[in-house]
């Protein structure tokens, strides 16, 4: 294992490892301690070599780029939704090949699918999960945070010529590779439109008033989360934010005394700047307004309702023959849409909205028969 924390060791590991059949990668973030949840650490894995690149360190992970970018690369992660996310939004960096270690053991059937597990069962390798929420921001790692991170590449390319095999012999293969390419395709999303204090759960429940204590209190904990790069949750709970919003609490004994306030917060100056945001939400003159809701769903009518039930019921039987987890094989809301779409051949089935190919090759006649 290898630890790189400067910009000239990371091109010359990019020269080192470009052209190399499959890389495996996962990112280390801090999102559980930190105001700012940022990639910290990088791990890659090519053959017997273990690389860790200190995001922190060097100025720009983008070098990166013309391996994952590389078409002529496998690039494996394992569960890789949210690396992807946090690569492409803090460093621009995407994959052109994808192979998921989580998504091939769902197509295997597996009913445990977290790495660990699959390490365990496939290879008969115990990693430890000790740091899964460790503070990776923080300097220097010490080294058993360094080797635990090692280890969540070190094995993945076995495990996936492993999983791949497994595929092979399965015939789902290719219904494997569209999921890989779906996936490959996750960006971050930026969902701006509505203010962050009222996408919080619980806030379409308040009244003006109660929503701008909400808005003051809130920003008053994103202030602090910044000022001391703490994650906001571990500064205040949402389930404090709501009840202080709804109570809006007139003194320090009437907010200390909502669970998750204590008198050592409110002893310090922090503590008085919240006080104030209470304040001034109770004696805002600008209310915010509720956010619109989105259309209203329909009640399906009897006809869908028993079409749903039908595919539900050929789902389940489909899933128990092919030994695949129920929602994993078509989820509720995917069978709603078929059933309220009614199609009545393959291809009116396959334009129904985010159906798949290999779920049309699983299932899809006896879907049409259902319908």
């Amino acid at each position: 294992m290898r630890y790189i924390d400067s910009d000239g060791e990371l091109r010359v590991l990019v020269d080192e490892f470009f052209g190399r059949p499959v890389i495996a990668v996962d990112t280390e973030a801090a999102g559980y301690h930190r105001y700012h949840d940022r990639v910290c650490l990088v791990q890659l894995t090519a053959g017997a070599d273990t690389v860790l690149v200190d995001a922190l360190a060097v100025d720009t992970l983008r070098p990166l780029s013309s391996l994952l970018s590389d078409p002529e690369t496998e690039t494996v992660f394992h569960d890789a939704d949210y690396d992807l996310r946090l690569l492409d939004r803090d460093h621009g960096l995407r994959v052109a090949r994808l192979f998921d270690t989580k998504v091939a053991a769902q197509f295997l059937g597996e009913r445990q699918i977290g790495l660990s597990n699959l390490l365990d069962e496939e290879l008969g390798v115990q990693v430890e999960k000790k740091y899964q929420r460790a503070d990776w921001a923080k300097r220097p790692l010490p080294p058993e945070m360094l080797e635990y991170a090692a280890e969540d590449t070190r094995y993945l390319p076995e495990l996936r010529r492993i999983l791949l095999e497994r595929l092979e012999e399965a015939g789902r293969l290719e219904w494997a590779k569209e999921e890989f390419e779906l996936v490959r395709q996750t960006r971050h999303e930026n969902n701006g439109a509505v203010p962050a204090f009222q996408r919080l759960k619980g806030s379409r429940d308040l009244t003006p008033r109660q929503l701008a204590v909400l808005r003051e209190v809130h920003d008053w904990r994103e202030e602090e989360g910044r000022r001391r790069d703490r994650a906001t949750f571990r500064i205040l709970s949402r389930e404090a934010l709501m009840e202080i919003a709804r109570l809006a609490p007139r003194d320090e004994p009437g907010l200390v005394a909502i669970k998750g306030v204590t008198p050592r917060l409110l002893d310090s100056s922090a503590g008085r700047a919240l006080m104030e945001a209470v304040h001034r939400g109770r004696t805002a003159a600008d209310l915010p307004g509720r956010p619109p809701r989105g259309p209203r769903r329909a009640r399906p009518s009897a006809d869908v309702e028993a079409r749903a039930e039908r595919i539900r019921r050929v789902r389940d039987a489909a899933a128990e023959r092919l030994g695949l987890e129920r929602g994993f094989l078509l989820p509720k809301w995917l069978i709603d849409r078929i059933a309220a779409a009614a199609p009545a051949d393959r291809q009116e089935l396959l334009r129904v909205p985010d159906l798949r190919r290999w779920q049309l090759e699983a299932l899809g006649d006896e879907l049409l028969k259902a319908v």
